[in-house]
């Protein structure tokens, strides 16, 4: 029986629901990788890393998914209205960046595994600043699960406040080599993670920006003079 726009809306909502369990995955990855830094977990850090190997195997099946129901659906002219469009291309590009934020997640705990048994504290900052990525994290599945603008918004809000921590964590390891305090190399991972944290609330905020597109179709982005709205497409 051909595809109508109402088969096609309710498969799509499934891959969606996959996707919310994906963004779930990925946020306890977040919250586990960051606990281990700051207990310096080696076992703990080892798998995370292996937990990686299942959000890519979803991430894998969801595409294919996604691929195989829009095929289906030119196949049978399907006849889709625009919102159920921007919907897709939604799913397909925040597939993508949760497979990203926990490949970010997993490089922290490679590093944690690096480091050892090496006690040196890190900054409080920096443990301040990973608790505010991993809410961002979560908002951000959130905002996904209930197309919820308002919350996607907050999200793009976020990002000055998770790079300002950023200058504060590099100058502090700074000031601490300086002196002492630290050692190169440990200065060097506590660099790598507080980017890699970066990275991950950059990736929410592309997300974010996928939430107000399909809710809204007015297209987010970023310039020097902060997050811009541009027409509706």
């Amino acid at each position: 029986m051909p595809m109508n726009p109402d088969q096609f809306r309710q498969e799509l909502q499934e891959i969606r629901s996959d996707l919310t369990r994906q963004g779930g995955i990925v946020t306890d990855m977040a919250s586990s990788v960051f606990q281990a830094v700051y207990e310096r977990d080696v076992e703990a850090a080892k798998e995370i890393v292996c937990r990686d190997d299942e959000v890519d195997k979803a991430d894998i099946e969801i595409e294919r998914h996604m691929v195989d129901l829009l095929v289906r659906a030119s196949r049978d002219s399907c006849g889709l209205e625009p919102e159920p469009i921007r919907s897709s291309l939604t799913a397909v590009k925040v597939n993508n960046e949760l497979e990203r934020i926990a490949d970010a997640a997993t490089e922290v705990a490679e590093k944690v595994v690096r480091l050892g048994d090496r006690t040196t504290p890190f900054p409080q900052t920096l443990q301040v600043m990973t608790n505010s990525v991993v809410g961002i994290v979560r908002d951000t599945v959130k905002a996904f699960a209930g197309s919820d603008e308002r919350l996607a918004r907050s999200v793009l809000a976020s990002e000055g406040t998770v790079l300002n921590f950023n200058d504060l964590i590099v100058r502090d390891a700074e000031e601490r080599v300086a002196d002492g305090r630290m050692a190169v190399e440990v200065a060097f991972e506590l660099h790598g993670i507080a980017t890699l944290a970066v990275t991950m609330a950059d990736h929410c905020t592309n997300i974010a920006e996928q939430v107000i597109y399909e809710s809204t179709g007015q297209i987010v982005r970023h310039t020097q003079e902060g997050w811009v709205q541009l027409p509706e497409v």
